[in-house]
């Protein structure tokens, strides 16, 4: 089976999400204005680490550290985009989790800024990843882990719509 075909045959298998705006607009409600809050990062839980961690490669994140816990038979990887390490991904895996995680749409996406929407959405299909919402209009597009995570990609700055971008359309949902 090829790198493309495994990463399809994880889509099912999605994980289950904690619900950050709820936890954030919780501890903004309860902070007073004097208290100082300090984002620190996203989990997500993952099926296959290693497939997922290419994944976020491919996206420019590499990783920053790494635990494993025999006690608790989980293993915590954090991955930032370098020059950005504040703001974490961290995934979790589960050792004894065989059956992969349900697809959590209540808990939205992942957002990254990139320099060149086209140039990194080419990268990302070149390797075999699904644009489930191309950039048609130069601003904006979606694509999903292997875990079926929504990714959002957002251009930074302005670039005029361009094919094949400009026609293609959604694959999926986003």
């Amino acid at each position: 089976m090829n790198e493309e075909s495994y990463l399809m045959s994880l889509l099912p298998y999605s994980y289950a999400l904690i619900m950050i705006q709820d936890i954030l607009l919780a501890l903004w409600r309860t902070t007073s204005q004097n208290d100082v809050m300090k984002y620190l990062h996203t989990m997500i839980r993952v099926s296959d680490p290693d497939v997922t961690i290419r994944f976020f490669n491919l996206l420019g994140l590499q990783e920053i550290k790494r635990m494993e816990n025999e006690k608790g038979r989980f293993t915590l990887i954090f991955l930032a985009v370098p020059g950005d390490e504040d703001a974490q991904v961290e995934l979790t895996h589960n050792w004894d989790d065989k059956e992969g995680y349900s697809e959590g749409r209540n808990f939205g996406h992942l957002a990254y800024r990139v320099e060149n929407i086209y140039d990194t959405c080419k990268r990302l299909m070149d390797a075999g990843v699904t644009i489930n919402r191309p950039p048609r209009d130069g601003h904006m597009a979606f694509v999903r882990s292997p875990d079926n995570i929504s990714i959002e990609l957002l251009q930074d700055g302005y670039l005029p719509p361009e094919e094949p971008w400009a026609s293609m359309p959604n694959t999926g949902h986003w």
